[in-house]
């Protein structure tokens, strides 16, 4: 990966995900994209790794758990009253030499896994057109599950543009809130859809033991993605998940064998295709069709070939696709271009 690469991603990130969401890690990104000793640095990410999300992790996780460094007086997560973002960079430079062999470490042994729980905020609808078409209940398949978060998306409830109506699990102490942006609204149920099983698969599952590096992934102002998390995460102890670590695209089809035609297979992944290899993300939609000859399966996807929301369905034998829209990367808003009409197929 040469340092050309490297400062693009850094640029791109502070100018795509960044702007309007963390003023800190927007500031640090532009700064970055033009200092070799950083840039350097980041050499040590493993392939196929979000780099500037790696690093920023990196060093939120050391000053979350080790420092005293001025650099934390920056930081929304670590003090109540920051520190202007635009004094922050010489600091943040400072602590990464200081720091420079755990850094290193770090990049090269961990992985950027992040459990966005309000990202469930869309795939409550998706499911819910899921069972409506197979009308049947739901079997999940998550690649890139983490701590298995997203696996438990009927334990929560659900509030869309600031309506006083609520969905899903009514009595839940996990409530997500998201903007449905654009003019047509999902069919939304008022309890959630039945679901047989749930497993997930990742190259490293995480317990709890990981907690403190999930919550370092999360961005410095980002107070409400670490709540949920925290609350999330202690629901989910309830939860009957089967956990498999490993290579998903490669092994879940081992899991297909277990589930019986009443069920409907629904393979899902969120924000975590753009670590998969191009030939593996084709090998996976080659299985999943080969899979929909004889099986009810559903594919829900994003950030495989581009940013939207995509549902390949498979009913009967008879396979459609359909772009859901476009969604924020923490699950704030998402657009729904799904008809009621396509229920009718």
């Amino acid at each position: 990966m040469s340092l050309y690469s490297i400062s693009q991603r850094f640029k791109t990130f502070a100018e795509q995900e960044c702007h309007q969401s963390s003023p800190l890690y927007e500031h640090l990104s532009h700064k970055i994209a033009s200092d070799e000793e950083l840039l350097f640095i980041c050499t040590s990410c493993r392939k196929g790794q979000p780099v500037p999300n790696l690093l920023f992790g990196a060093v939120h996780y050391l000053l979350m758990n080790y420092s005293s460094h001025s650099l934390r007086y920056y930081y929304p997560s670590l003090v109540e009253e920051p520190l202007p973002v635009t004094e922050s960079f010489s600091h943040f430079k400072d602590f990464c030499l200081q720091n420079k062999q755990q850094l290193t470490h770090l990049l090269q042994t961990k992985l950027v896994q992040t459990n966005e729980v309000r990202r469930c905020a869309y795939l409550y609808p998706a499911f819910c057109y899921m069972y409506e078409r197979a009308e049947k209940p739901l079997a999940l398949i998550e690649i890139g599950t983490s701590a298995g978060l997203q696996l438990a998306w009927d334990q929560y409830q659900y509030q869309y543009n600031h309506q006083e109506t609520t969905f899903g699990n009514a009595s839940s102490e996990v409530k997500v809130t998201s903007e449905i942006a654009g003019h047509t609204f999902p069919h939304l149920h008022s309890v959630p859809p039945p679901v047989s099983s749930r497993t997930g698969y990742d190259l490293h599952i995480n317990e709890e033991q990981d907690f403190p590096w999930l919550l370092a992934l999360i961005w410095p102002e980002h107070t409400e993605r670490r709540d949920l998390f925290t609350s999330a995460a202690k629901m989910t102890k309830e939860v009957d998940i089967e956990f498999i670590e490993g290579d998903g695209v490669e092994r879940f089809p081992d899991k297909i064998n277990e589930i019986t035609a009443d069920n409907a297979i629904c393979i899902f992944h969120t924000h975590v295709a753009n670590q998969i290899p191009e030939s593996s993300k084709r090998e996976l939609q080659a299985k999943i069709k080969e899979i929909g000859k004889n099986h009810d399966i559903f594919h829900l996807y994003n950030n495989m070939w581009d940013r939207l929301l995509h549902l390949d369905c498979y009913i009967n034998g008879i396979e459609e696709r359909y772009v859901i829209g476009d969604t924020d990367g923490h699950g704030k808003w998402f657009q729904w271009n799904l008809s009621q009409e396509s229920l009718s197929r």
